[in-house]
């Protein structure tokens, strides 16, 4: 296999100095091939945003000047990085798309003037205005010309998501972060907003990080995915395989707790107890307090081990493969 797009090795992400100050992220590693979805997926405050946000050292300053580990992107270690350098990765090299587009558009200038704002740092661009009409006609804008001179008020908010993805890929990024793009948009603009998206980054060739709570988008967009509970990746595989032979106890959990059209419970499946908070974590494997296979040896913490081909977890006691 060739030498990934993005590579992040034992990346720490700590509230305060020293050991013992509590960890956002604990020890992530993620590999990123070039025209690759890979899904992150985990509850609330498991760490997925603080890992995008850190990838392009976009985390306030107090978490990023505690951070260790590497981020190694198309050969570069971003970690170390200078300012004027990270500045010109930003969009050019990596760029992303957060959750909200009302956070992300400024509600003081045009769609146009925003979106030209993006493409004035190509090298290529020869007709600005022309440029800017063709980037909304790509992200299926109806009136480009016309939509270019409106304000982020004026559109609707499946519009407005897409405008955010059309400056996302105005400078051809080489590597997508999505941050759990479709949160703000009803299901029926979420699915076109989706295919929109599988549709850019084939035609750009990206390689994209897709963070989700939603298996359902996972098995439309991914290739592989990451399980993320407690700051850690607790299970890696191929989206099939992941769906299939769940190893993880937590992976199982949170593919149960998916309703399904084919049954009629008398209650929601549901994973009992609470993820734990940054301040109080337990030792050894985060996930053992609610976990139905934990003995005392989960009191250790456990490393990721492989259990297959591309597909490994991180448990002591890994649920059986179906015979």
């Amino acid at each position: 296999m060739s030498e990934p797009l993005l590579s992040i090795r034992h990346l720490t992400v700590r509230l305060g100095k020293g050991s013992d100050a509590p960890q956002i992220l604990d020890n992530v590693s993620l590999d990123i091939q070039k025209g690759e979805t890979v899904g992150l997926v985990g509850e609330s405050g498991s760490g997925k945003s603080t890992l995008g946000m850190s990838i392009m050292r976009l985390a306030a300053p107090e978490l990023d000047h505690h951070t260790s580990g590497e981020i190694i992107y198309d050969g570069q270690d971003i970690r170390a990085m200078k300012d004027r350098d990270l500045h010109q990765m930003r969009g050019n090299e990596i760029s992303m798309i957060l959750q909200d587009p009302m956070a992300s558009l400024n509600p003081v200038f045009s769609i146009g003037d925003q979106l030209k704002e993006a493409l004035r740092r190509r090298k290529d661009v020869a007709d600005l205005q022309a440029d800017a009409e063709n980037a909304l006609a790509e992200v299926k804008i109806p009136s480009p010309a016309q939509r270019l001179r409106n304000y982020p008020h004026q559109m609707s908010g499946g519009m407005r998501q897409r405008i955010v993805g059309a400056i996302a890929i105005a400078q051809q990024p080489k590597l997508l972060i999505c941050d759990e793009p479709t949160t703000s948009l009803d299901v029926t603009i979420q699915y076109q907003f989706l295919d929109l998206l599988s549709e850019m980054q084939k035609s750009h060739d990206m390689g994209m990080l897709f963070i989700t709570h939603d298996f359902g988008v996972v098995a439309k967009m991914c290739d592989r995915v990451a399980v993320m509970y407690a700051g850690q990746i607790v299970e890696t595989g191929p989206v099939r395989e992941i769906f299939h032979n769940p190893r993880h106890w937590y992976t199982r959990a949170l593919l149960d707790s998916v309703p399904r059209t084919d049954d009629n419970p008398d209650m929601l499946p549901q994973i009992a107890g609470s993820p734990p908070g940054v301040y109080n974590r337990p030792a050894g494997c985060a996930f053992h307090p609610r976990c139905p296979a934990a003995t005392e040896r989960c009191q250790v913490k456990p490393g990721m081990e492989s259990v297959g081909t591309g597909h490994s977890v991180r448990c002591f006691h890994p649920i059986a493969r179906p015979q």
